[in-house]
């Protein structure tokens, strides 16, 4: 019979060994230095891939990047032939929610388990959330990732929307006058969010006001406008415009001032719009002089535009049934109403995306997850991404917007967003080379951030069914 103190001190070992959690299998990668050798590295600066490069990764940050490195002792080592490295994507018109299965009023609900894990296993590791319906939710998971309890992106917060009377969504609450707009922003802000999203129905006394207060706090203003025009947002200081082309209310005929938001009327103006128009190349130049930021946000688009792609097996087995259901329903009544404005709007906004970038304007990169289920966080970022190669820029080009602009955005990119040495150790491993073929970003295989690498097909799995649930 052991003495009673040596059995207590055998039962509390005992107890300590069972307590410590056991590795996670999510996580592919935990190391003081990893060396990733023969990599094809993209940096996400435009520049043309280095083959047959060393990465070394030391205490979470990029420590040198080149041919002929030595390779610390110690070091954890992956051989990357055949594979490339490219920067963490920073993506920045993300959410934590998405459409529910109501009958009734627009409603979302929050997906805080599913979303930060699809966006980090497409490689997303920075990202904005740009509209909020549970801001102490977001807060919440934004501390949780910060702390390793939970998985996902480096978040930045957006509030919740500025919106104007009539928006119908019950989620959303209306800002009633311009004080009232100061009081939100600083509000927001004393609560730790770092941007204001303006929305479709807010006026422009309100939204200038919105701006002044953001601005007056050190917050970025961005919005999905409608009431106030581009011209006129550009006026009133306004940093960043969502959904490229495709919310742009200027060229609506016979449109005046304070008029009502209208996206058919948007749409058919783009339908009818001659690319070569004076008035839109001279938008396109002001917007530029005034340094305001267009994001891209073509994947949410073509679910609604007849004659694209259909979900994926991948993405349709992430959503839970119910919502499977019924974005399959919906999708076949798009296509089967086949309408040309959607398909002609569609194509002039992807012409006047590249046009912008051409002309020298920074364009950013988003999701928006929302919708009625074809555009899910994570595969939403990859098509994203795709649809800008599509548009004209080259897969260099739309990487270099999917990061290092993002990161400019963000106002991050002395941290992140590109491949350099002192940088976050925030990249992607695919096993292809997207600088050919911009569709090998579905084959990412693990997401470092900060120099913990994540198995990106585990985090996927972790998720199928839950999409629409959590």
């Amino acid at each position: 019979m052991k003495p009673p103190r040596l059995a207590f001190l055998l039962a509390l070992s005992v107890t300590r060994i069972s307590a410590q959690p056991a590795p996670d299998p999510i996580i592919a990668v935990r190391a003081p230095v990893v060396v990733l050798t023969h990599a094809r590295v993209i940096d996400g600066l435009g520049h043309a891939p280095l083959e047959n490069q060393t990465v070394i990764l030391s205490g979470g940050k990029i420590e040198s990047i080149g041919a002929d490195l030595k390779i610390p002792d110690g070091a954890t080592v992956r051989d990357l032939t055949g594979k490339s490295v490219l920067p963490g994507l920073v993506m920045v018109h993300e959410h934590l929610f998405y459409s529910s299965l109501a009958g009734g009023p627009f409603h979302v609900n929050e997906m805080e388990f599913s979303f930060p894990r699809l966006y980090l296993a497409a490689g997303v590791t920075s990202a904005r959330t740009t509209g909020s319906m549970e801001p102490y939710t977001d807060l919440e998971m934004k501390a949780r990732i910060e702390s390793g309890t939970s998985f996902g992106p480096k978040l930045h917060l957006t509030a919740p929307y500025f919106d104007g009377a009539g928006t119908g969504i019950p989620q959303l609450h209306a800002v009633a006058s311009p004080a009232a707009a100061t009081r939100m922003v600083n509000y927001w802000a004393d609560e730790g969010f770092t941007s204001i999203k303006v929305y479709v129905n807010l006026p422009a006394d309100i939204m200038a006001a919105t701006i002044t207060a953001a601005h007056a706090r050190g917050l970025q203003v961005t919005g999905h406008i409608g009431k106030v025009s581009y011209r006129e947002a550009a006026g009133l200081g306004i940093d960043n415009l969502e959904h490229g082309f495709m919310a742009m209310s200027d060229l609506i005929p016979g449109r005046k001032p304070g008029d009502p938001s209208n996206a058919l009327n948007t749409y058919r103006s783009l339908e009818a719009l001659d690319p070569d128009t004076p008035e839109i190349n001279g938008l396109i130049a002001l917007l530029i002089s005034q340094h305001v930021t267009l994001t891209s946000t073509l994947a949410i688009f073509e679910t609604f535009t007849p004659g694209r792609r259909v979900a994926s097996k991948a993405e349709l087995d992430t959503l839970a049934p119910p919502l499977r259901e019924s974005y399959l329903t919906r999708w076949a009544a798009i296509n089967l109403q086949n309408s040309k404005t959607s398909r002609d709007a569609f194509a002039r906004d992807m012409q006047l995306e590249a046009r912008f970038f051409r002309a020298g304007g920074l364009l950013v990169a988003g999701t928006d997850p929302t919708g009625y289920g074809g555009c899910l966080a994570g595969y939403g970022n990859w098509r994203a991404i795709e649809l800008l190669v599509e548009a004209g820029l080259t897969p260099l080009e739309a990487i270099e917007v999917a990061t290092h602009n993002g990161a400019k955005l963000l106002k991050i990119d002395a941290q992140t967003g590109s491949l350099e040495a002192g940088k976050a150790a925030d990249l992607i491993i695919v096993n292809g080379d997207p600088s050919r073929n911009i569709s090998d970003l579905r084959k990412a295989e693990i997401v470092f951030k900060d120099g913990v690498g994540y198995d990106s097909q585990k985090l996927f799995e972790s998720v199928k069914g839950l999409v629409g649930i959590q």
